[in-house]
Order: C-alpha cells, then sequence, then structure tokens
C-alpha cells in the first residue's frame, strides 16, 4: 500500500487516485501526525510499504518527519517528492533513509520508476546510470543550491540560515518561496 503524505489535498487526491488506476492500494495523510498513526494503526493486511513524502508540510519539514516514518515502519520505501528540489535537500534525503528524490512535477510512471531498484546496474536506483548532461547551473539555480545548503547546516532555521547568509529574514522568505530555476 502506497501512503501519499502531502499537505496539499487536492495533489494528494490526483496522485492516489493515479496509482489506483494502477492498481495500487492509496492512503492519504495530509500532516505528519496522521501520517505516523496510520503506520502505527495499519492491519497487517493492509500494511503500508511505501511511501510518498513532500519536502514542505504544513506543520513540519519532510525532512524532519523522514526519520520518525522509518523509525515507525523500517522496512517502508521512501520517495520524497517536491517542488522545491535542490542538491542540498537531495544528499539529506538519502542519507536519512529515503530510496530516491524526484521534482515536481512528476508523472505516476516516474513516481513507480522511483521505487524500483536497476538490478542491472549493480543494486542502483533506476536512472541512477544515466549521464548527466553538461549544462551549466545559471546563476539563480546556483545561489537556490547555496541557500539550501545553508539551509540544511542551520537544521532549516531560517534565522540562523539569514544570518549565516547576511541578509533579512524576510528576504531569505521571499527567497524560499519561489521554485528554483530548472537549469
Amino acid at each position: 500500500m502506497f501512503l501519499i503524505i502531502d499537505d496539499d489535498e487536492t495533489f494528494s487526491y490526483i496522485l492516489a487516485r493515479s496509482l489506483q488506476k494502477q492498481g495500487h492500494r492509496t492512503a492519504i495523510a495530509n500532516d505528519g501526525d496522521s501520517a505516523l498513526a496510520m503506520l502505527r494503526d495499519a492491519a497487517p493486511d493492509a500494511a503500508i510499504t511505501h511511501a510518498i513524502l513532500d519536502l514542505k508540510l504544513a506543520e513540519t519539514n519532510g525532512l524532519q518527519l523522514l526519520p520518525k516514518l522509518l523509525a515507525a515502519s523500517p522496512d517502508l520505501q521512501v520517495v520524497v517528492l517536491t517542488g522545491y528540489a535542490s542538491v542540498a535537500t537531495t544528499v539529506d534525503a538519502i542519507k536519512q533513509g529515503a530510496v530516491n528524490y524526484l521534482s515536481k512535477p512528476a508523472s505516476v510512471e516516474e513516481v513507480l520508476a522511483a521505487f524500483e531498484y536497476d538490478e542491472r546496474h549493480d543494486g542502483r536506483l533506476a536512472g541512477t546510470h544515466e549521464l548527466i548532461e553538461d549544462n551549466p547551473l545559471s546563476v539563480q539555480r546556483v545561489e537556490w543550491e547555496y541557500i539550501q545548503r545553508q539551509l540544511v547546516a542551520n537544521d532549516h532555521n531560517i534565522a540562523a540560515t539569514a544570518r549565516a547568509l547576511g541578509m533579512h529574514r524576510r528576504t531569505l522568505q521571499r527567497k524560499l518561496q519561489k521554485r528554483p530555476s530548472q537549469s
């Protein structure tokens, strides 16, 4: 069974319906507490084996919730799905136990593929054997990546990150609300 953990109810419903059309059972949690309760209370015949976790939840950060999910269900496979992807958060999510990390928008096929291991390539995740294109990052993307690294280094504390970057807290908050450029 797939557990979708996202505070965007519309997105959660659409993803759940798409997974159901592919023959998968789904459950939706719109916050961390509900997700943890569902994992604890799941009946053996309705065990949750896969979770799709949004990075930005209303009351918490997906990276802060990830270790709690894995502690509640050690065999749970988690894919982080976010509209605010960065190298720093990707590395952090994988280090904490996520099996993959995807940027929104992602198709249901991409989400399902993120859970699959490619046995032909030494057990690495599907798609990791592909070569990365040689496209330099834009200045905006480099700035976004640097801000994300500082945010992780400061344990997602906005005020401490703003001080480390030498900018006003509100300026940092405005930058974080924008979606990163793709190149």
